[in-house]
């Protein structure tokens, strides 16, 4: 039986970006996370042994996000790999980092990347 883990609207505030501002000042990031597996054992044990660990992965990203990037897709890719690397009975990895108020000249709510494996 498969199934989907997801964690959503993880915020952070961090220093991510290309300019001396967005380094300096920092901002606020939306990080979001699915993935697929083979739930059975879980499902049928309710043991937590047989399922994904979602606090391991959420602290994969927030050490990830800990570390300044100029690029959202440096961060989404880098996110992906270290949890495709740490549990790989995950399938279709998906990740998305949203920046909040990006430095553009107008209203402009977020940016975002999306990134699967």
């Amino acid at each position: 039986m498969k199934g989907t883990v997801e964690l959503n609207g993880m915020a952070f505030r961090a220093f991510h970006g290309c300019l001396e501002s967005e380094r300096i000042e920092g901002n606020d990031f939306l990080v979001d996370f699915s993935a697929d597996y083979d739930i059975s054992a879980a499902a049928a044990s309710d043991d937590l042994d047989y399922a994904v660990n979602y606090a391991a992965i959420y602290e994969l990203i927030a050490a990830r996000m800990a570390i300044p990037s100029n690029l959202l897709e440096t961060l989404a890719a880098d996110m992906a790999g270290a949890i495709a690397q740490a549990f790989p009975q995950l399938e279709n990895i998906r990740v998305r980092v949203v920046k909040k108020n990006p430095p553009v000249d107008g209203p402009v709510e977020s940016s975002a990347v999306s990134v699967c494996l």
